[in-house]
């Protein structure tokens, strides 16, 4: 590989790679594909400074050696993300993209600066669609989780002590502002006030003074904010989402993008779970729709009022590994359940039990149609 093309590339995608003096393997790979080779550059590999991590010639700092992760050092870690260790998120083969996915791959291949905020009911996809997007395009992703405890060192920046000395760590929002990658913050409902509140001028595009660093950072192309919630940031009425808030209007507003998503129709989450039978070669095509069928009228009893809970894409997942693991369908159900109150675990078995006896029975209200459920002649898909 011609040496001189390779980091002329390198420094294109990640200009930062000139200052730091430091390259990461992910961004050596992504330099690699931006040039469509298969050949490593082999006169890195004498320079390996850490984990992942190689000193290149031109850079302005010296390179930081990163101890190996064992037991004994694992503690005297950095509480965040460092920019060496940041990578794409791995490829689900079993992934099934559905609901907002493609409007959202728009969003993100773009590398414009467009803060999304998806919502919807716990367990039906959210997070992982937005990795499974970062995922296909091999775009590094940032996930952070937040809680009402977090404050701004969370997101921003925080003093650590390494090797004796007081260091002002980057959080995980500034590392994707320098990297121009995006960031998912999940249960964004979740965050404070106080926490939120420093994301405001962010979320508008604007750059982000430290003041532990006297610093000024400004967002790198491809940087975006993209959050999840199972609120609308209007907190939770039923109690089923308990730890949510209600989030500012104004910074509500600075998202351009809302996104609604529910649970997948019979259609897609019967692909769902047979992909992920196949996956973990426990391939039952029956079970499968008697787990789609028997979720699915759950969630429209729980809809009218008949039951308290619902069974989540989730737990459908979680079922499918039980099945993988034990070979025995009601083994499987019932271990996923037993996180209900008797009651409600009771007539959920019951329910699949009459599922399983006979795939045909009516149960629960009937399903709603929509037109995207209908075949080409007019005959509903469930």
């Amino acid at each position: 590989m011609n040496q001189q093309l390779f980091e002329t590339k390198l420094f294109e995608l990640f200009p930062d790679v000139q200052s730091s003096g430091t390259v990461s393997r992910q961004q050596i790979m992504s330099a690699m594909n931006a040039l469509n080779t298969t050949k490593y550059p082999t006169w890195l590999m004498a320079n390996k400074v850490g984990r992942g991590l190689y000193a290149i010639a031109g850079g302005n700092a010296v390179a930081k050696v990163v101890p190996l992760e064992t037991i004994e050092n694992d503690v005297r870690k950095p509480v965040y993300v460092t920019e060496a260790e940041v990578a794409a998120p791995l490829v689900d083969p079993a992934y099934v993209a559905w609901g907002n996915h493609s409007d959202l791959d728009k969003i993100i291949t773009s590398r414009l600066f467009h803060p999304v905020y998806v919502t919807g009911p716990t367990g039906n996809g959210k997070s992982t669609m937005v990795e499974q997007i970062c995922a296909k395009h091999k775009i590094p992703l940032i996930r952070v989780n937040l809680n009402s405890t977090d404050d701004e060192d969370k997101l921003i920046a925080s003093k650590t002590l390494i090797d004796g000395n007081v260091v002002v760590e980057d959080g995980p929002m500034i590392v994707a502002m320098r990297r121009g990658i995006p960031i998912l913050i999940d249960e964004i409902d979740a965050g404070s006030a106080n926490l939120l509140m420093c994301l405001q001028g962010i979320l508008e595009g604007k750059p982000y003074y430290i003041k532990a660093k006297n610093e000024i950072v400004y967002p790198a192309k491809g940087f975006n904010i993209i959050s999840t919630a199972n609120t609308k940031g209007k907190g939770s009425d039923d109690g089923r989402y308990i730890g949510t808030n209600v989030l500012n209007e104004a910074f509500l507003e600075r998202f351009a993008v809302v996104f609604e998503q529910d649970y997948p129709s019979a259609k897609i989450e019967t692909k769902i779970v047979t992909n992920l039978m196949q996956k973990f070669n426990c391939l039952d095509g029956e079970f499968a729709a008697t787990l789609v069928k028997w979720a699915d009228a759950i969630r429209r009893t729980f809809d009218d009022g008949g039951v308290d809970e619902v069974i989540t894409t989730r737990r459908l997942v979680h079922i499918v590994k039980n099945f993988s693991i034990y070979r025995d369908k009601r083994k499987s159900v019932n271990l996923a359940i037993n996180r209900f109150d008797p009651l409600t675990k009771d007539a959920f078995l019951d329910l699949f039990d009459k599922v399983s006896a006979d795939p045909n029975a009516e149960v629960g209200p009937a399903p709603a149609q929509t037109p995207t459920e209908q075949s080409e002649n007019g005959e509903i898909l469930i």
